[in-house]
């Protein structure tokens, strides 16, 4: 008998001799460190592409995603000038009782309009929303000082409600849109730099915690308004660089516009 033999049946002798757990949980580890390795790539490739170097969206106006339907053209018409939505948030009050929210959601967006509802908010009969989104925190803040303003909440024609500005539209005790305005959701991220974050495992279990915890955040906020919680279902399949938006049935169905104006 040759050596190469020998060794061969020494060989198959060996991983006979294996018991079926011990190699059930061989490969349960293996395929353990396969997905942390993959999720490491994923937040490597993440944070070098640094998806929010500031605290506004770059792009106001995403293209439309669709699961069942991914050659979707572009969403909605939106008429506003992209340039007037990545500033930040203008909030105004004008004729009719109307506060305009204008702009990206960033950091402070919060602060200002506490400060304009604390100042004149016995004035204010609606909140009119044309917004990319921005930051989470802020709008979820916003949107329960609108809960307990008992504020009503608008997306005119043509205007933009999209990644968090959802989240305030939800707030209003009655809810308006047109068929016209467009309002869409995608997945949070980080909004901070990405030299900022945590790298290596540390940074993909840092990720995956604070994502579970805004997203706890958001459910507990919804379930303060009168909205449906699984409308945000949409927001965790749909890539950051994206935006779902809404059709009509859907905004109905999911009660975040309980009428609309045309």
């Amino acid at each position: 008998m040759s050596a190469t033999v020998r060794k061969r049946r020494g060989l198959l002798a060996a991983i006979a001799s294996i018991s079926d757990g011990a190699i059930i949980r061989a490969a349960f580890f293996a395929l353990l460190a396969g997905t942390a390795a993959v999720l490491y790539l994923d937040w490597k490739e993440l944070t070098a592409a640094d998806l929010a170097t500031s605290g506004t969206p770059d792009i106001p106006v995403l293209p439309a995603f669709n699961p069942d339907d991914p050659m979707l053209p572009g969403g909605p018409m939106v008429t506003t000038d992209p340039e007037v939505l990545r500033q930040p948030l203008m909030v105004e009050l004008g004729p009719g009782g109307v506060l305009s929210l204008t702009g990206s959601i960033d950091p402070g967006s919060f602060e200002r309009v506490e400060a304009e509802i604390n100042a004149r908010g016995e004035y204010v009969k609606q909140v009119s929303l044309n917004s990319p989104g921005g930051s989470v925190t802020d709008a979820v803040k916003i949107g329960a000082l609108i809960v307990a303003g008992e504020y009503t909440t608008v997306v005119a024609p043509g205007a933009l409600c999209a990644s968090s500005c959802p989240l305030i539209l939800a707030g209003g005790k009655e809810r308006l849109a047109s068929k016209r305005s467009a309002i869409g959701v995608h997945q949070i991220y980080a909004m901070a730099k990405a030299s900022d974050l945590p790298t290596g495992l540390a940074g993909v279990g840092s990720a995956m915690s604070e994502a579970q915890r805004t997203t706890a955040v958001i459910t507990r906020y919804l379930n303060t308004t009168t909205v449906d919680p699984a409308v945000w279902l949409y927001a965790l399949e749909t890539p950051p660089t994206q935006l779902y938006y809404f059709s009509e049935d859907e905004l109905r169905q999911y009660r975040l516009v309980t009428r609309f104006t045309d």
